[in-house]
């Protein structure tokens, strides 16, 4: 088996453990278009000529954007942050302080990358004013993820970088494209929503128009599109449309480890 390729960063609902289900799923194109990236262990983990990864949070394509522009002075300037020194809940709070009075992109790129991996449990959020709020994780020693930053680095250059709405995305979709998206999850339960990953979050009613645009896509221009979403009565209802298959995935969030139970996941499949 192919050895899997993990992202450099650490990101709640990442497809790491999910790639060969969702590789498995996407039709064959020349291009493969990700409204939703994430850590884009999807795009790390196919071969394609060439890649549209998109997302609505402009921190994570801005690091992205850099990355891929100067690959060898980004790593080495965010190696120096990770030392012992920087590992303490001070000069956590007063790096993430930096970041976000920083106006300048390459200066809030290195920061990012910091904070993601010195920051609880791999999460992204932001206030409603757009500050990133997330508080100290308290590792023993974060891992410096220089390998995966130089695979990204330079697979990226087979990639288009943009920040947008996944309705500009799917308005603009290469010919002889695929897409796969990633939608923030529908909660399983009423406590359970995590949406603050960006402003405005993702409410059912972007679920419903997301499906949409997938139809449109596959039945209109011929482009198949894969969506992968909790397993529940509401995504088996908006996905009618789709062929529908259920894996059972372990759960990775949650702040009691023993209580992460397996759960239904849907692959709906458009084509």
């Amino acid at each position: 088996m192919k050895q899997k390729t993990r992202a450099f960063l650490k990101w709640a609902g990442g497809k790491y453990s999910l790639v060969d289900e969702i590789t498995a799923r996407l039709p064959e194109a020349e291009t493969l278009v990700e409204p939703f990236v994430g850590a884009g262990s999807v795009f790390l983990n196919t071969d394609y000529s060439h890649y549209v990864l998109n997302d609505i949070n402009a921190d994570l394509i801005n690091l992205y954007k850099e990355l891929k522009h100067a690959p060898d002075e980004f790593i080495s300037d965010a190696k120096k942050l990770f030392v012992d020194l920087n590992n303490y809940s001070d000069a956590y709070y007063q790096y993430r302080v930096q970041f976000n009075a920083s106006q300048d992109a390459y200066e809030r790129a290195v920061l990012f990358l910091y904070l993601n991996r010195h920051g609880y449990n791999g999460l992204c959020r932001y206030n409603l004013k757009g500050i990133f709020n997330v508080p100290f994780g308290k590792y023993k020693k974060p891992y410096f993820p220089e390998k995966e930053l130089y695979f990204f680095a330079e697979k990226s250059q087979k990639a288009t970088f943009t920040c947008k709405g996944y309705a500009d995305v799917f308005n603009d979709l290469p010919r002889s494209s695929v897409v796969y998206c990633d939608p923030p999850y529908v909660p399983l339960s009423k406590t359970a929503s995590f949406t603050a990953y960006a402003k405005g979050g993702f409410d059912l009613d972007d679920q419903a128009q997301l499906a949409n645009f997938a139809e449109r896509a596959a039945f209109e221009q011929g482009i198949p599109v894969l969506i992968s979403n909790h397993d529940t009565v509401w995504t088996r209802k908006i996905y009618t449309q789709a062929s529908l298959d259920m894996i059972q995935v372990k759960r990775t969030i949650s702040p009691k480890g023993g209580s992460r139970n397996k759960v239904g996941e849907l692959m709906a499949l458009y084509r």
